[in-house]
């Protein structure tokens, strides 16, 4: 049997970046006159494009000169840039999961920068199980929650989408590779205050994934692709 395309996303279901991440967006936001706090990110805004983030933001609290806003988020991913090559780790669990799952062909699908993602790989010595199967909503010019980037992964990699398995923490994620029709993984860490969609199958650890995948994968042909 052929085995399915596992599809992962980065912040949050590979790497621990996001209360990082979270940091550095409040500083550079405070700076420009837009209130926010790591708190915000985490609860609100995971997975979510930054300009989406600063769109929300100033449509709430008045808008930012664009002379402000460009200097402040190239600012905000030199600091990043930086913390993350020196503080980032991977998602508890994820390291053996990918050594578990190493047969299977994958990629990473994210709505970060590529520069952001292969950094945050080589930093956790991840890379190894990606090579350069690496896919950007900045590429490609598409975000989660459309499923567009989902099914140009796929495409490239030359599967259909019913034969992929999307693995995701952030609902964006979620929702987006079930749109494309997608066998998906929620990794919910905060199941206490999130919920799983139906069309979902929720893990709350990473130790969980290659038993699910497993099962996934023997009984593929009775599994319907997900709705959109």
């Amino acid at each position: 049997m052929c085995l399915p395309l596992l599809l992962f996303d980065c912040d949050g279901t590979l790497v621990d970046s996001e209360p990082l991440l979270a940091e550095e967006m409040a500083k550079g936001l405070n700076a420009v006159g837009l209130p926010f706090c790591a708190a915000d990110y985490l609860t609100e805004f995971r997975g979510v494009r930054f300009h989406h983030i600063v769109a929300q933001l100033q449509e709430r609290y008045g808008r930012v000169p664009h002379h402000q806003l460009k200097p402040m988020e190239q600012t905000m991913r030199a600091n990043l840039a930086r913390r993350l090559a020196t503080e980032l780790v991977p998602i508890a669990g994820a390291t053996a999961a990918l050594e578990q799952l190493a047969a299977y062909p994958s990629a990473v699908v994210s709505n970060g920068a590529e520069s952001k993602i292969r950094a945050a790989l080589h930093a956790t010595r991840l890379d190894r199980y990606f090579g350069k199967h690496l896919f950007s909503g900045y590429a490609v010019n598409c975000w989660k929650p459309d499923p567009c980037l989902h099914l140009h992964a796929a495409r490239t990699m030359g599967f259909a989408p019913r034969d992929c398995i999307a693995i995701d923490d952030a609902l964006v994620g979620v929702h987006a590779a079930v749109a494309a029709g997608m066998t998906v993984i929620h990794l919910n860490r905060f199941a206490d205050a999130e919920t799983t969609p139906e069309n979902a199958i929720m893990i709350r650890h990473m130790d969980e994934l290659a038993g699910v995948v497993e099962r996934l994968t023997r009984t593929h042909r009775d599994i319907p692709p997900a709705l959109p």
